[in-house]
């Protein structure tokens, strides 16, 4: 079986990942899209702050970028990247189906993980009405009854900020450590009342939440939790690269300049995966700038190889002769292609 070659693998096939891809295919570039087929944002109903594409159903979104993606000549496959190495003259992508590709650079945009706390009923209802973002969900849920967790230190922020959306907010210490002071203060003057007490459940009637239970026995009637997720990056291809996630205060990413570019000469990042508060606009803008970087580097890569070819034209024909062979069957399967069409 032969080793297809292509100008860029991109690994996920997320807003970050098919926005690279498009940028890169539109300036003729050969591009692979490797998508596992796990978004993250799945158990959402819509995207929302994405001008012109507001409350867009994620899974429409990325079946119309991959519309576009492929419209310019790239190619999508539903696929699961493995692991990479690094060989000559790039890398070497290994496939959950066995198939290996070979690409001269690689964008990842793998993503994260959102780790919950464990408390029974809570990963059910993520997506629904068990939250974390107030510029993700905050209209959706105003003058709710709304519930936080607190399960570290950004708890007193996040019930705050969802104040913004409703009058009816209550803050559960649950594992967290006590309120300071000056934040007890902050509460009580933004109108928020604190729980103490573990949470032991959430509470859910006719396909709705309703509450949470306390260790106590006590239930409280809310109609939307916020929650704290642990933001873990999806690094496996990436580590093994070398390149391992750095550890936050929130969860971990991958260490990359802000045009996605990281330690390891030739891959790049964007989306989640290196930026844990991107929303699906600002992973799509990275995706962008990340495609426009790649392709920059590939373009003073050829340049370098064309100054020396025009320099030495006996050397410059050897390795058109060695290029040819070398993609001689990504270009039969492109004109096999071309003729079904």
């Amino acid at each position: 079986m032969e080793t297809k070659t292509y100008d860029v693998v991109v690994i996920g096939g997320g807003a970050a990942g098919l926005s690279g891809a498009l940028t890169l295919a539109r300036a003729r570039r050969s591009v692979l899209v490797v998508d596992g087929g796990e978004p993250r944002n799945a158990p959402a109903a819509h995207i929302h702050n994405y001008l012109g594409r507001e409350s867009t159903p994620p899974a429409e979104l990325l079946a119309i970028g991959r519309t576009e993606v492929t419209g310019y000549g790239a190619e999508v496959i539903n696929e699961t990247a493995t692991d990479a190495i690094a060989v000559a003259g790039g890398f070497e992508v290994s496939l959950a189906g066995g198939a290996v590709v070979r690409a001269r650079r690689l964008l990842v945009t793998t993503g994260l993980v959102d780790e919950l706390p464990e408390v029974p009923g809570l990963a059910e209802r993520w997506g629904r009405e068990v939250l974390h973002c107030p510029y993700c969900h905050g209209w959706e849920v105003r003058d709710q009854r709304i519930g936080v967790l607190a399960t570290g230190p950004a708890a007193v922020h996040q019930a705050l900020l969802f104040r913004q959306w409703s009058d009816d907010v209550i803050l559960f210490q649950h594992t967290a450590a006590p309120p300071s002071a000056a934040e007890r203060e902050e509460l009580a003057a933004r109108g928020i009342a604190l729980v103490e007490g573990e949470v032991a459940a959430v509470e859910v009637a006719a396909d709705q939440l309703t509450g949470v239970r306390l260790r106590s026995g006590e239930v409280i009637g809310r109609q939307a939790i916020v929650v704290a997720p642990r933001f873990t990056a999806r690094a496996g291809v990436l580590s093994s690269l070398g390149l391992q996630p750095t550890e936050l205060l929130m969860g971990s990413s991958i260490a990359a300049d802000p045009t996605g570019a990281t330690a390891v000469p030739g891959v790049w990042v964007a989306g989640n995966v290196a930026n844990l508060m991107a929303q699906v606009i600002v992973s799509a803008a990275a995706g962008l700038s990340a495609g426009a970087a790649i392709n920059a580097d590939l373009v003073a890569q050829d340049t370098r190889a064309a100054v020396a070819a025009y320099r030495d034209p006996f050397t410059a024909a050897r390795e058109r002769e060695v290029c040819a062979q070398v993609l001689a069957p990504t270009r039969a399967v492109k004109q096999v292609a071309h003729h079904k069409n």
